[in-house]
């Protein structure tokens, strides 16, 4: 897979594994594998992603098997900043990369945060071995990696949060609660716990009911074990260690219900672990996208600023 490198033009030609040519828009950093050598988990198959584009622009990925992160920095500060993982969401089929991704990462970089956006891989029997614990792995992995190579990038190594959008909000809150046990190698014992986590209309939970079935066919299957059902439904999952939180949701999502985070966030509470969510009326799934990322965001860095994050 070719390394994608900042360039000034603002669009770029760019060949992603054996998927066919297409303008991709690259506005900052680059993009690097996630892993240097072998894949966790993966298995030998023939399964190519698909860059998708809309309206004639590049929108994101579906069946993404080739783990990246994007990296995109702020002008260079003094001191070392923040960084934030950004998992876009797509009901564990595709990712919003672009709107949930790089539209992102530009905001929070012209706001002095270290941005890196993540491509996870879909789960898929045919890809990996468990495909209910690739996506898990490739957080882990980023969180990893942020840390590992902080200085070279000028972060904090005590101020790396993880951000996620829907079925990547379940990836984010995953990282959140899973920490304790590492999925991927990791001989130099680097902690895995993001400081922080920030959750969009995030999928929190696989029980029947609250659950955004799609995300949980596409993660657990059509007829999970109940073990599995319960150890990724995060909210019976949160403890005192799980780091501080904030939320946003719509009342009237019909996609993921707002149960989602109001359940996350009670266990937060229960557990003495801070937390913010902020909740809307109205504006269905996904509607923080409507609005500019500057205008919704401000709050989130008010509350960073207010946990001494940023």
């Amino acid at each position: 897979m070719p390394l994608l490198k900042t360039n000034p033009i603002p669009w770029l030609f760019a060949l992603l594994g054996t998927a066919p040519m297409f303008l991709v828009p690259i506005f900052a950093g680059e993009i690097i594998p996630l892993y240097p050598g072998e894949i966790p988990n993966s298995i030998p198959h023939s399964v190519k992603e698909i860059i998708e584009e809309r309206d004639g622009e590049f929108s994101g990925y579906k069946g993404a098997t080739n783990p990246t992160l994007e990296i995109v920095l702020p002008e260079k500060s003094e001191a070392p900043t923040a960084a934030v993982i950004i998992c876009p969401g797509g009901g564990y089929i595709r990712q919003v990369y672009r709107k949930e991704g790089t539209d992102i990462a530009k905001v929070f970089s012209d706001h002095g945060v270290a941005a890196f956006i993540l491509k996870y891989r879909i789960p898929n029997d045919e890809t990996m071995a468990d495909k209910s614990i690739g996506a898990l792995q490739d957080a882990q992995r980023a969180i990893q990696m942020v840390r590992q190579q902080a200085t070279k990038w000028n972060v904090d190594p005590a101020k790396v949060g993880i951000m996620g959008f829907s079925a990547g909000g379940h990836v984010a809150s995953t990282a959140a609660t899973h920490f304790k046990n590492d999925y991927i190698p990791n001989p130099e014992g680097i902690s895995l716990r993001p400081d922080f986590a920030i959750l969009i209309y995030p999928v929190i939970s696989m029980i029947d009911g609250i659950t955004h079935v799609g995300s949980k066919e596409n993660l657990l299957g059509k007829e999970p074990e109940e073990s599995a059902v319960e150890l990724f439904s995060n909210e019976r999952q949160v403890d005192k260690d799980t780091p501080p939180t904030w939320l946003t949701h719509a009342g009237d999502d019909a996609a993921v219900p707002v149960s989602n985070s109001l359940r996350f966030y009670n266990a937060l509470i229960e557990n003495n672990v801070p937390a913010e969510m902020h909740l809307y009326p109205e504006g269905g799934h996904g509607f923080v996208l409507k609005n500019p990322a500057e205008e919704w965001m401000s709050q989130i860095f008010a509350w960073m600023e207010n946990r001494g994050i940023q």
